[in-house]
């Protein structure tokens, strides 16, 4: 351990992106916790406290919704305009050829997401806004119908998402990592010390609540583990590349991941699984006696901790899985690369046999990772509800099912880019010597 640190910091080019990654994530931190003025901190504290939805949106804001923050939507409006960009994708041919143009397709496509984020924080704004605001006993914000103190409100809100944005850009350029990654990373490990802490204080007074501490800590430790393991799972297709002649037939393998959409669709899954609950909240103050109705059981219904919630959850993840490795895994492609560089895999013909033979070996792979990916994310929630008479039951998970799959996904990025860029720090001094 005290090597590897060592070469971590006679690597400069290293030693440098590590610093300004950090240094970005300290800023994004000290900004979720600059209030926005003129907000009753006393009546957000207490709404915070009595509903389990906006505690479930603040695993993407990483505390700036209970602080008020200038940063309130956290990245949340940028990952539903990747959504809505991704399902364009396949409906648009336009869209789906640009996508096709390597990188440069993919710089458009990001381009125009930027572009969408700043409308969809602005509407997404007020809409949260308003949605805390009639959750309070007292008004949060004095007078929410007035455009005066609304509009500036808004505005400074949608700055801060696209701040998030650009912060998320800076560590993907200069910084280690995936910079949107990195920051909602950094939101998940944020929320555990406040939930660890109230937590321990309470066992001084009733010492049985160690017992649910302690099993809710084995049980992260071992979903993280199963994770681990699962995320680094992979099935390897053997390829074979011809040559003149037999003897020097090249053997080879094309890894496909049981993973293959890593933690992409349980940030999808989560944004929009709050959004039906969200929705019922503001229905449930209409004047019409049916929209009412409608709201409050939107409500109750899809709570974070209700069978509902749980099950639309659960096959969204597993939609999510398919749709992203559809986009990104192209099956045709990856055989007429085969075929271009003289490889076939054994017993399968070159080109469309090949192709569907990967797009079957990438389905079931698809189904058996989407479906344990949603597992997990789930786990937690179940095993709240079923022990939510007891003790255990009423201590708060650490850190949640789908908090797991991306800090692991994560995490385990990160240590790939370091082995890496180690790797060739190494070769540099090997050469240099």
């Amino acid at each position: 351990m005290l090597k590897t640190l060592q070469q971590l910091w006679h690597s400069k080019d290293l030693r440098k992106k590590i610093l300004f990654t950090l240094f970005i994530v300290v800023v994004y931190r000290f900004m979720t916790h600059i209030t926005i003025p003129g907000v009753d901190t006393e009546a957000l504290a207490f709404v915070f406290e009595q509903n389990q939805l906006l505690g479930a949106f603040s695993l993407l804001t990483g505390g700036s919704a209970e602080n008020f923050s200038i940063v309130l939507m956290g990245l949340s409006p940028y990952i539903n305009a990747s959504i809505i960009f991704q399902l364009l994708t396949v409906i648009i041919p336009r869209l789906e050829e640009v996508s096709k143009e390597g990188q440069e397709g993919r710089r458009k496509i990001n381009r125009w997401t930027r572009w969408l984020t700043l409308p969809l924080a602005f509407l997404q704004s007020y809409g949260m806004i308003a949605l805390i605001n009639s959750q309070a006993q007292v008004p949060i914000i004095s007078d929410i119908g007035d455009p005066m103190i609304m509009l500036p409100i808004m505005l400074t809100v949608s700055a801060g998402t696209v701040v998030l944005m650009w912060l998320g850009e800076l560590i993907t350029e200069r910084g280690i990592g995936n910079g949107i990654s990195i920051l909602i990373f950094a939101s998940i490990l944020a929320a555990v010390p406040p939930i660890v802490g109230p937590s321990l204080a309470l066992t001084q007074t009733e010492p049985t609540r160690i017992y649910g501490m302690v099993a809710i800590a084995l049980v992260t430790l071992i979903l993280t583990l199963i994770v681990v393991l699962f995320t680094e799972g992979q099935r390897r297709i053997p390829v074979t590349y011809g040559g003149r002649s037999k003897a020097k037939m090249e053997q080879s393998f094309l890894p496909i991941r049981v993973n293959q959409a890593g933690m992409i669709p349980i940030i999808f899954a989560v944004s929009l699984v709050t959004f039906p609950s969200i929705a019922g909240q503001f229905l449930a103050y209409a004047d019409s006696p049916w929209v009412k109705n409608l709201g409050e059981w939107l409500t109750t219904a899809l709570a974070p901790n209700s069978w509902l919630y749980i099950l639309i959850y659960f096959f969204l993840v597993i939609g999510f899985t398919f749709f992203y490795v559809s986009i990104t895994f192209n099956t045709d492609e990856v055989a007429d690369n085969i075929q271009k560089r003289g490889g076939f895999v054994p017993g399968i013909r070159p080109g469309a046999e090949t192709a569907e033979y990967l797009r079957t070996v990438s389905n079931r792979m698809n189904l058996f990772g989407g479906t344990m990916i949603a597992g997990i994310a789930i786990f937690p929630i179940i095993l709240q509800n079923l022990f939510s008479g007891s003790g255990a039951g009423s201590t708060t998970m650490m850190v949640s099912g789908a908090g797991i799959i991306i800090i692991v996904g994560v995490v385990l990025d990160l240590i790939r880019r370091v082995n890496s860029h180690l790797l060739a720090h190494h070769y540099e001094r090997f050469y240099k010597g």
